[in-house]
């Protein structure tokens, strides 16, 4: 994870809506404290959207600032601002990546040079782990998009099925089966690939 946002907070006692409600009506302090509690995980959640380092901590700041923006707006689930998080990253994400396929629609009409990249030993292993997230996440992006939604929250976010079913506005036990045929169609996806959607998730 990005050394700028260092390791992932966890809850410290006391829910999230009291600090967020505090932060509502202008406590500073209080949004710092949701945000060093909940930072970590949004960074890592942006991450495995997008298989970039530079693009999840982009999401990470866009995240806080909209929720910044919008503390009175918001209701959170079950006492926790993750899953409202979770949801601003993921529409973020599919803006940025619908804004990226518009470039790289126009790239190639732009004239080429070329680039001499220095890759040193030390990235070499995240080169590696960046290919292979983003052949996933290619995978996860052909799922049906109920799954996909269930996928994103609750593989790649980390959200409990609880947290995930508040969110999608569905019953628990439909988002376990989602999971559940969303993996049986990512072994399918990913078979002849050198990614096991196990090793993933």
């Amino acid at each position: 994870m990005s050394a700028e946002y260092g390791v992932d907070v966890p809850d410290s006692p006391g829910g999230d809506q009291e600090l967020w409600a505090r932060a509502a009506a202008g406590d500073v302090a209080a949004f710092g404290e949701l945000f060093d509690r909940h930072v970590g995980a949004v960074w890592n959640y942006a991450y495995r959207l997008t298989g970039s380092w530079a693009t999840a901590e982009d999401l990470a700041s866009l995240t806080f600032l909209t929720a910044w923006r919008r503390l009175g707006e918001v209701t959170l689930v079950n006492d926790s601002a993750r899953p409202w998080l979770y949801t601003v990253t993921a529409n973020l994400a599919r803006r940025e990546q619908r804004r990226l396929g518009r470039f790289a629609a126009v790239l190639p009409r732009l004239t080429r040079t070329t680039v001499v990249r220095d890759h040193a030993e030390d990235v070499a292993g995240q080169v590696d782990a960046d290919r292979r997230l983003k052949v996933v996440l290619s995978a996860v992006a052909k799922l049906p998009r109920a799954e996909r939604r269930a996928v994103e929250l609750c593989l790649l976010g980390g959200l409990s099925t609880a947290d995930g079913a508040a969110v999608l506005g569905i019953a628990e036990p439909s988002v376990r089966a989602r999971i559940s045929r969303a993996r049986a169609r990512l072994r399918e996806l990913l078979r002849d690939n050198d990614v096991v959607a196990g090793e993933e998730f």
